[in-house]
């Protein structure tokens, strides 16, 4: 996950307005013995304002559903045809995970510890050694045979681990292959700016990771029989929107903070905090600045100290301006509306159960209060907060509005589909 900062005045702040200039996205499914198990990410392009602004932007997916619509064809280094026709990656960036494994023997590295040493303090803090260094092993195990898989059909392949992804390695690629889960596969689609470019997840420990976002979990072991399919044409290209940023104001840092690498050298990170603040706060206020990235789940915009409140002004499709206080604004799109998004709005049995008892007592109710009506009104509700990932719109969410005297939350929850050609 990557954060982006701005200042305003010394302080973070943000207007956001969730309007979209929509542009549609192809994705093409890959490789998947079901046409609901999703695989693989590019993207595309709309736009919705902030003091910082955001947008749609299209990416695109594959996974195996047999032949599909044909799509246009792209020649370069690798060969990309309608669907029936088959995809030929001649260079392919894999991109890898950063195991916990890894991620603490380089969080600690700089104290000289050894590998006792890192077992004992991992101990400590009620860690299991031997079972991180197991899932470490697995995905070792599963992303070595994604690649010698594609080596031995005499593919080019660049290993690639979060550190180093940047544009020019998948400007380079004809198709990105994350290694990893859905974290890995978000990251992977967030550079890549060309909708004709694929990208596929794989799940490199799919005893221990859902890995929604990519391949069916008997691809992990047998990616030869993936690699077939794409060759066949045994897939069909899919559109998904994704969201794009642009920020403005004063003192904007445009560099993105990776929180991953944060996590890993905190003094660094928070020497760097307190001089961006101040650096440029006589800047004169900046036109909109388009942000590297593109989010294929969602954008979350909030404050970078998790118990502050964030303060902000948000107009939706137009609509009349309003002044928030909040824990932050979650916008999403289709695909990430079955992540964070649902979580955050979802509503549990017991709370729809005793929302209905205080409507039978208020006589509103004139039928009986049982199991399966709780039931069937909590999953009706929680439904409604899913949408295709093709469906050119963005759905916001506010998280723990503070309404009072001066402030107000009007709509807590919502759509925003205003999508100009």
């Amino acid at each position: 996950m990557s954060s982006f900062r701005g200042f305003f005045y010394g302080y973070f702040c943000f207007v956001s307005r969730v309007v979209a200039r929509c542009s549609p996205l192809l994705c093409q499914r890959a490789v998947g013995a079901s046409s609901a198990l999703p695989g693989l990410p590019l993207l595309g392009g709309a736009r919705r304002r902030l003091l910082a602004s955001c947008g749609l932007s299209p990416a695109a997916r594959c996974v195996v559903v047999g032949p599909g619509p044909c799509v246009p064809r792209r020649r370069g280094c690798g060969r990309l045809e309608a669907a029936g026709g088959g995809f030929w990656p001649a260079r392919v960036a894999v991109v890898v995970k950063t195991t916990r494994y890894e991620f603490e023997q380089q969080r600690y590295r700089y104290a000289g510890l050894s590998e006792e040493d890192l077992k004992q303090l991992l101990a400590l803090k009620g860690s299991n050694y031997a079972g991180l260094l197991e899932r470490h092993r697995i995905h070792t195990k599963n992303m070595e045979h994604v690649i010698d898989s594609l080596r031995n059909e005499r593919i080019e392949v660049r290993l690639v681990e979060r550190r180093e992804y940047n544009e020019e390695i998948v400007r380079w690629a004809d198709a990105v292959i994350s290694a990893g889960g859905d974290g890995t596969m978000l990251l992977a689609a967030s550079k890549v700016f060309d909708k004709f470019k694929p990208v596929i997840g794989v799940n490199t420990d799919p005893e221990r990771s859902e890995g929604h976002l990519c391949l069916p979990a008997r691809y992990t072991q047998s990616f030869p029989e993936a690699l077939q399919k794409l060759y066949r044409g045994d897939f069909r290209w899919q559109w998904q929107q994704r969201i794009r940023l642009y920020l403005e104001g004063t003192g904007i840092n445009p560099t993105p903070v990776d929180l991953h690498e944060q996590q890993l050298s905190q003094e660094q990170h928070s020497r760097a905090h307190i001089n961006e603040r101040f650096q440029d706060q006589r800047s004169d206020i900046s036109g909109p600045h388009l942000l590297p990235v593109r989010a294929l789940n969602e954008v979350f915009i909030g404050e970078s100290l998790s118990s502050r409140a964030s303060y902000y002004e948000i107009s939706v499709d137009d609509g009349p301006w309003e002044k928030q206080k909040s824990s932050g604004l979650n916008v999403c799109t289709g695909t990430g509306s079955k992540a964070w998004s649902y979580n955050i709005n979802k509503v549990a049995n017991q709370a729809v159960e005793e929302i209905l008892k205080i409507a039978k007592k208020h006589g509103s109710l004139n039928m009986p209060l049982n199991t399966e009506l709780v039931q069937k009104v909590t999953n009706d509700f929680n439904d409604s907060l899913l949408y295709s990932p093709e469906e050119p719109k963005m759905f916001f969410s506010i998280r723990e509005p503070i309404v009072n005297r001066v402030l107000s939350s009007s709509r807590q929850r919502g759509f925003s589909s205003n999508c100009p050609e």
